[in-house]
């Protein structure tokens, strides 16, 4: 598919597909092993969610500011900084001899991620052309990242039978050297190109192409952080992962996750109000005005509350009601991953002739009735009868949907907004996947009551099962909201941000 690339795109697909790797694959690998964890560092019962509370948190908390640092500082730069900082914590991580240093260790991991991941999808958006070039790379990059988020899962198992629990963290530093030595070894950007005349900006609009933005200098760039903006971003988005993961525990109508959500809300108006004042906005509200961004985020919310959900109930199902053990749990997921990287080559090809329509309709249909069929689980089942079938066909849809949802939330972006509207989109999944797995154990709990067996569990699960696949059904509907087609909508530089001012990404083409 890539053979006649040459040089750079190549160079940049690879960094960016094996950085994201590591990103997601941290998503799920510790999950598996949080009960060896909890004995061999002597978490407290109540504690030990926090190894994976932690890095949602600071993961989230801190998309947006990431994605607004690609767009000031470049994306291989941050892309560089995001990963040693990931690296150095998974050392930090596997050598941890406390539950205070482990969780730390998470934290930064999730700070290096949250530069890592909107860096790594910025890379992609300024090198490829918008439409098929484009598609094809994104198409790439979803299958690795569709990859690493279900392989966590076998991994996790396997490492954590054969190795002991402080693999989990050190296998990223094969992956994240690798990374490392790719981006190091990218070909940096060459001088930009000569600004358009006034004249040539409307006929470039007419073709569905913002205008270029002239370069300017570093320092002008770096004046254009928006302190306020990011502060009010991290703090409200922190403390909505915040009250959201600690749901699960103190309950919904708990006061302190009330007075959680409450602060984070005031915080989220206050942030709104700060950008639409501000004459360089850490998030442009404009971008919100397209039906491209604003749908595909919604989308991609809707989709990865569902398949976060799913994740997690499955796992539970086959471990706490099958019996099944940690490494049987993870190798039951490659039908999963399989699925998975199937859909998203199949998105890839029908998103480059039709556009993103025509495989997220369809895919979030199929993800629904995939959902639908886990849902009938029963106690009494077993691998081949309750998760075989219904793990192909959620997986072939979720890999419709996600596998396209990128090259959606980037369609008619700007170069100088490519990692804010990357860091958007990747904030919509983290919340997304939080709100989910949090409101629907939740709703698994009310169901299961105080009773602990077999029976009482599949119960709680099948109904929460039942929950996910009407989110993928509202994804659907999300998706045939969008426009038809991905290339005549572009997103202007606004008025009220001269394009002299803009910087130019590290790395962009010419």
């Amino acid at each position: 598919m890539y053979k006649n690339m040459r040089g750079r795109p190549r160079a940049v697909l690879a960094t960016a597909s094996v950085a994201q790797f590591v990103v997601a694959l941290d998503m799920a690998v510790v999950n598996v092993a949080l009960p060896d964890i909890r004995t061999a560092l002597g978490f407290a019962p109540l504690d030990l969610s926090w190894v994976v509370h932690i890095y949602v948190l600071t993961f989230g908390g801190f998309l947006l500011l990431g994605g607004r640092a690609c767009d000031l500082y470049g994306p291989r730069r941050l892309l560089l900084a995001g990963l040693t900082l990931f690296g150095l914590c998974s050392l930090a991580g596997g050598l941890a001899q406390t539950p205070a240093q482990l969780v730390a260790a998470r934290a930064g991991q999730g700070l290096g991620a949250a530069a890592a991941a909107p860096a790594a999808l910025a890379l992609l958006t300024t090198t490829f052309t918008e439409g098929p070039a484009r598609v094809r790379a994104l198409g790439v990059w979803s299958a690795v990242n569709a990859a690493g988020g279900s392989l966590g899962v076998l991994a996790g198992g396997l490492l954590t039978q054969y190795a002991g629990w402080r693999w989990v963290m050190l296998v990223n530093l094969p992956i994240v050297a690798a990374a490392l030595t790719l981006a190091a070894a990218t070909p940096a950007h060459t001088p930009a190109p000569a600004p358009r005349a006034p004249e040539q900006a409307p006929a470039a609009r007419t073709r569905g192409q913002a205008p270029a933005a002239p370069p300017t200098t570093e320092p002008a760039a770096r004046a254009r952080l928006d302190i306020p903006g990011a502060i009010l971003s991290t703090a409200a988005v922190g403390l909505l992962v915040l009250g959201i993961v600690r749901a699960d525990t103190l309950g919904w109508t708990s006061p302190t996750t009330g007075a959680t959500l409450a602060t984070a809300a005031v915080l989220l108006a206050a942030f709104l109000v700060t950008e639409s004042r501000s004459p360089a906005p850490l998030l442009r509200l404009g971008l919100l005005r397209s039906r491209w961004v604003a749908g595909a985020n919604a989308l991609v919310f809707l989709a990865a509350a569902g398949q976060f959900a799913a994740f997690y109930f499955v796992s539970l199902y086959m471990q706490q009601v099958l019996g099944m053990g940690a490494a049987a749990t993870g190798a039951a997921f490659l039908p999963f991953s399989a699925g998975l990287v199937a859909g998203t080559l199949a998105a890839t090809r029908i998103t480059a002739a039709r556009g993103p329509r025509a495989s997220l309709v369809p895919g979030g249909l199929l993800g629904a009735a995939g959902l639908a069929w886990f849902a009938r689980i029963s106690p009494d089942g077993g691998f081949l009868t309750d998760v075989l079938g219904p793990s192909l066909l959620t997986s072939v849809g979720a890999g419709l949907v996600l596998a396209p949802v990128a090259a959606a939330a980037t369609t008619g972006i700007a170069r100088h907004e490519a990692g804010t509207a990357a860091g958007l989109v990747n904030s919509s999944r983290q919340l997304g996947g939080s709100v989910g797995v949090a409101a629907l154990a939740t709703l698994a709990a009310h169901r299961t009551g105080t009773a602990t067996g077999p029976a009482a569990l599949n119960d709680g699960y099948a109904l929460a099962l039942t929950a996910t696949a009407g989110l993928f059904a509202l994804a659907a509907v999300a998706a045939a909201l969008l426009p038809r087609r991905g290339t005549t909508l572009p997103v202007p530089v606004p008025a009220a941000a001269p394009a002299p001012t803009e910087p130019r990404l590290e790395g962009t083409p010419t």
